[in-house]
């Protein structure tokens, strides 16, 4: 009896070590690729300055200047945006149910849009410098994108309840929302004049080179924070992965988890999207890459969608800055064009996903 449970233990250490390993391979992964692309560029960077230059060493002043003014603060952006938005994916698809559920599919991106637009002409918020768009007040942009992207999480779940939970009717539903929300920013743009029409299409081109260090740190600050609520409730999510009825048997508030959950999804949404633009896909597409790696458990599947997410807008935002030089193509276009026909995939064989 004893070798029997000895042995389930060896085999169960076995199969989370594979996890593990998986996961701590991609975050190697991920900091390979940020010194390649940090080193990539118009200005090419040895890889060996680079390193350096992050210790330290002062190399030449230009260099300090590309590297800690220029690539860091939106290689750093890359990866914590794709950590939030892949994290939201993971947490919406439990959550609701749903496999083909995040961000941009449910259309909480495109009212997150909107209401980055209606800050934009409507209370004043942006403004054009010179050559360069700037947001007067981010945090009146963050709370009116917020405010759209709840409205949309909201109606999303009052429909989802009145028609049984269902993931046709959350996907029905959220397409058509992000149909209406498109329209309204399409109407915002019709009336506005030409300092608000470019600072509302700005929004169109998702792109992590306009951010900033101080952009970075509230966006980090928010997907921090929803991270850390996130994993505080993996076992949850675990329970409601099993079914409705099996989680409040287990007693987990099932709508309570729900509305937190889509709300913190909600917020780091938001945020991203008032600062970066909208940036599709990603939340879709890197919860299921971590899904085929290490399992549905939530208690890696989290560490492993913020790995998978942080690989897949570094390294497309890496592709982008260099595949046109000397432009440098909105990361966005890049994810679109991967995302569309690996979304394709997901609903011919969404049945083998779950």
């Amino acid at each position: 009896m004893n070798y029997v449970q000895g042995d389930i233990a060896s085999q169960y250490k076995e199969h989370t070590g594979r996890k593990a390993t998986c996961i701590i391979a991609g975050i190697a992964l991920v900091m390979a690729i940020a010194v390649i692309s940090i080193a990539t560029g118009t200005v090419a960077i040895p890889v060996t300055d680079v390193v350096r230059t992050l210790t330290g060493y002062t190399v030449s002043t230009t260099f300090d200047s590309i590297v800690w003014n220029i690539r860091l603060p939106q290689i750093l952006t890359a990866i914590v945006a794709g950590a939030g938005l892949a994290i939201t994916g993971v947490v919406m698809q439990s959550i609701l149910r749903n496999p083909l559920g995040s961000p941009f599919t449910l259309g909480i991106s495109n009212a997150s849009a909107f209401g980055a637009a209606f800050s934009i002409m409507l209370l004043g918020t942006g403004s054009t410098s010179s050559s360069d768009i700037i947001i007067n007040n981010p945090y009146i942009t963050t709370i009116a994108a917020f405010s759209s992207a709840m409205l949309v999480t909201f109606v999303i779940l009052m429909f989802a309840k009145l028609r049984g939970n269902t993931s046709e009717t959350m996907i029905l539903v959220g397409v058509a929302m992000g149909s209406l929300f498109s329209a309204g920013t399409m109407f915002l743009q019709y009336f506005a004049d030409e300092t608000q029409l470019s600072s509302i299409v700005f929004w169109a081109f998702g792109d992590t080179a306009r951010a900033s260090w101080s952009e970075l740190g509230l966006i980090s600050a928010v997907v921090i924070v929803a991270s850390i609520y996130f994993a505080l409730n993996r076992w949850k999510y675990n329970a409601i992965d099993a079914g409705d009825d099996t989680a409040k048997g287990l007693g987990v508030d099932v709508d309570k988890v729900r509305i937190r959950g889509m709300m913190c999804a909600s917020l780091v949404t938001a945020t991203t999207v008032a600062f970066l633009g909208v940036i599709g896909f990603v939340g879709l597409i890197c919860p299921h890459m971590a899904r085929r790696l290490i399992g549905d458990d939530h208690r890696f599947l989290l560490t492993g969608s913020i790995v998978a997410g942080s690989l897949l807008l570094l390294s497309a935002d890496t592709i982008a800055r260099v595949i046109i030089q000397p432009y440098q193509l909105p990361v966005a276009v890049l994810t679109s064009f991967l995302g569309a026909p690996a979304f394709i995939y997901l609903i011919l064989k969404g049945k083998r996903i779950r």
